[in-house]
């Protein structure tokens, strides 16, 4: 909890940019929140300022990215893909949890377009990679980066990294280009199958205090690894990292205290755990699965 403390300026001095002083206070001294000026956390309000001050009790987000807002006004049309996307038209204001956020839904819906596009905005390399990767083997990539806004956190990630399933490979054989095999477990990641290529990127390539942008994830893994990833999550996690991934995998996205939106035909919804189709399936088939399979097979 921060209390920032604002108040007018003399208009002499007073900039376009910046209308307000502001005072944010810690237990600890103050530190400059970028475009506004700081005082000392001990100074008291100048005698000669008789204006009320503002006094708001906030919280300041540890995220690295705190929320995606859509560009409306520099859109030529809604009609075209992939702003046609109930999704993308529903990105007013996409708030990120500063530890895991999971985008869900059917295939289609746009939550790897919304993902793919946060990465490129925020400098990965579209194929995935680290921010360093320049590498372009099929340029199918949307221009939804072009046309969002990312209000970032007020501290910066020390490490990062896009993963995508669909294009993983591309990026193992630029691993090798490039001779960095050592950052990612001293193999070639060609050399594993492509579950254990994945665990061993999230185990040796990630660094923590890091923003990590995975695109299904679990396309390549067991369950029993899928359990694993989630450890990596958390440790991570612990380790002042944010996740922001895309997923169609309960196990992954029950990880505890994580924020859910799911993709549809209604827009973009916030929605528990316990709430969504992936879950709800999956439960109704592992309950029992006989009457699953006899409801689906029903006329032949």
């Amino acid at each position: 909890m921060v209390e920032i403390l604002a108040w007018p300026i003399d208009p002499l001095r007073q900039s376009a940019k910046s209308r307000f002083f502001w005072e944010i206070k810690f237990k600890k001294g103050s530190f400059c929140a970028a475009g506004f000026h700081v005082q000392s956390s001990q100074r008291s309000i100048p005698a000669a300022q008789n204006e009320p001050f503002l006094k708001i009790i906030s919280v300041i987000s540890n995220a690295f990215l705190d929320r995606v807002q859509l560009k409306r006004e520099s859109i030529e049309s809604l009609d075209v893909y992939p702003f046609s996307l109930p999704a993308v038209q529903a990105m007013d204001a996409l708030k990120l949890h500063p530890k895991v956020t999971f985008l869900i839904g059917e295939n289609g819906s746009g939550k790897s377009t919304i993902l793919e596009a946060i990465a490129v905005a925020s400098g990965f390399n579209a194929e995935g990679g680290t921010k360093n990767f320049n590498f372009s083997t099929a340029s199918t990539h949307s221009t939804l980066h072009e046309h969002i806004r990312l209000a970032k956190g007020l501290r910066a990630p020390r490490d990062g990294f896009f993963l995508r399933a669909e294009s993983f490979y591309n990026v193992a054989t630029q691993i090798d280009t490039l001779g960095v095999g050592e950052y990612y477990g001293g193999k070639s990641l060609h050399t594993l199958s492509h579950g254990e290529a994945f665990l061993a990127l999230m185990m040796n390539r990630f660094g923590g205090k890091g923003l990590y942008l995975l695109d299904e994830p679990e396309a390549a893994l067991s369950p029993a690894r899928q359990l694993a990833v989630l450890g990596r999550i958390h440790a991570l996690v612990g380790d002042q990292s944010q996740f922001i991934i895309a997923t169609h995998s309960p196990m992954l996205m029950a990880y505890p205290d994580a924020w859910i939106y799911e993709c549809s035909a209604a827009g973009l919804q916030r929605v528990s755990y316990d709430d969504t189709q992936h879950v709800k399936i999956t439960r109704d088939f592992l309950a029992n699965p006989q009457r699953m399979l006899d409801e689906l097979f029903k006329g032949d």
